[in-house]
């Protein structure tokens, strides 16, 4: 396969603009399978969790309504945010291009958010939507790709947030050894209460608008899912979902506001002592949680409102806790837990830096 961009038979960009992203991600027809079984086969380890996909619903009535809800009510902030990290890129790239790799599927609205305002700021900006896998590692096929059109020295990988830091050991991982890429990788999120990214917009665990909602914000493309055949990750269009679609207002509804703005501080990496205090709280609270609940499997302790929420969607949940109940950032959660039927419990200062953490069931 030819590492041209334009040779990659791709999905292109999904529901969003031409010019927002590409997606270096192949086009894959997968059989579903039901969540429980999904989960009992990750967990026997009989299959990879990135082998496996399961059905995508339309969010229901309460679901966007609590969407649209958190969109008034942090959609400023995120605008904020957003010029906060594309100031902080702006200082950091010196080159004349930059390069953003967003992770598909949680990085994706935030890199084309990015890329609109280093555009503003004069600066020749790309966009690449690429896959990373748990335990698989990124998508060489694709950042190969990405590093012959624009080479290494500007790429800046793109997430949504960071919960406890694997996806950023991921990145660690896949790139250890290699002299293109600096030992602690460029990546950017807008919130970063574990401290494991290079540049975050807060620590703090907020509800970021397109966190509580899947391809409908995503640009209709399924999470990333590893490929039997080899070449580019791939992913599942989910045509079926359009009607629900808010990939394109979502993304205008911020860019409004971040036009709206007054004077924004740009961001800053994390000093080495806030690094190691907020990893340290971090990591105390997963271990906390693991003894108190049996867990050897870490991936079973899902930190963080955003990935406490999809874990709930996604996965076969045991207990949800959160800091406090009344909480207006974790009502969703909240929502969703009690109409599956999951128990709730409210925990107070003993979630550290989190406002909310899923624990899965053990079902192997």
């Amino acid at each position: 396969m030819s590492n041209s961009i334009h040779a990659l038979s791709t999905v292109g960009s999904g529901s969003y603009a031409v010019d927002d992203v590409h997606f270096l991600l192949q086009p894959l027809e997968i059989e579903v399978t039901d969540v429980a079984e999904k989960e009992r086969l990750i967990q026997s380890k009989t299959r990879h969790y990135s082998e496996m996909i399961s059905q995508e619903n339309a969010p229901t009535d309460v679901h966007q309504a609590l969407y649209e809800r958190a969109l008034s009510q942090n959609g400023a902030r995120m605008a904020a945010d957003v010029q906060a990290l594309a100031m902080a890129l702006d200082q950091a790239c010196d080159g004349p291009t930059i390069a953003l790799v967003s992770f598909v599927r949680a990085g994706l609205p935030l890199g084309v958010l990015l890329r609109r305002a280093l555009v503003q700021m004069g600066r020749e900006t790309s966009h690449y939507g690429i896959s990373i896998i748990r335990d698989r590692g990124i998508d060489n096929v694709a950042l190969d790709a990405i590093i012959a059109l624009h080479g290494a020295e500007n790429i800046v990988f793109v997430d949504g947030w960071t919960g406890k830091g694997a996806i950023s050991g991921e990145i660690k991982r896949s790139l250890k050894g290699d002299s293109r890429f600096p030992p602690e990788p460029r990546l950017v999120v807008l919130a970063d209460p574990c401290g494991r990214a290079w540049l975050a917009a807060s620590a703090e665990d907020w509800v970021i608008p397109s966190g509580i909602l899947g391809a409908t914000v995503s640009g209709l493309v399924s999470r990333s899912i590893w490929p039997a055949n080899g070449g580019l990750h791939g992913c599942v269009v989910y045509n079926h979902l359009h009607e629900h679609d808010v990939t394109r207002p979502f993304i205008e509804q911020i860019e409004a506001e971040r036009q709206k703005l007054g004077a924004v501080t740009p961001a800053t990496p994390w000093s080495e002592a806030q690094k190691l205090q907020l990893q340290g709280a971090a990591d105390d609270v997963v271990q906390q949680l693991a003894k108190r609940f049996g867990i050897t499997n870490l991936n079973r302790v899902k930190p963080g409102i955003a990935e406490a929420t999809r874990a709930v969607l996604r996965r076969v949940p045991d207990h949800v806790l959160v800091r406090d109940r009344t909480d207006h950032d974790v009502q969703l959660l909240m929502h969703l837990a009690e109409k599956a039927g999951i128990a709730i419990e409210e925990v107070g200062a003993e979630l550290g830096p989190y406002r909310a953490v899923t624990i899965i069931r053990s079902v192997s």
